[in-house]
């Protein structure tokens, strides 16, 4: 089973491929939309990246409580705790 800070680590590295360079430093708390800007194209690109990375699937509706890196990770540990 994959840890938090494993976790966490996988999305914020995701999260630094994505994103252009010179943005803002990628941090667990940044809000991924007011912070760092992402739209929902990047975030599916994301999730997408995250599925393949962890072979799950991340149902859409666990997505509305998701705000930052640090969400995002607590949310996939149950995802993957459950399968």
């Amino acid at each position: 089973m994959k840890e938090h800070d494993d976790v966490l680590q996988k999305i914020l590295e995701i999260l630094a491929v994505t994103l252009p360079e010179g943005g803002p430093e990628i941090k667990a708390d940044l809000d991924l939309i007011d912070d760092l800007g992402l739209d929902s194209m990047k975030v599916l690109e994301i999730l997408e990246s995250l599925e393949d990375s962890f072979d799950i699937s991340i149902p859409m509706n666990v997505m509305p409580g998701v705000r930052t890196a640090n969400d995002l990770a607590r949310e996939l540990q149950k995802i993957i705790k459950s399968e």
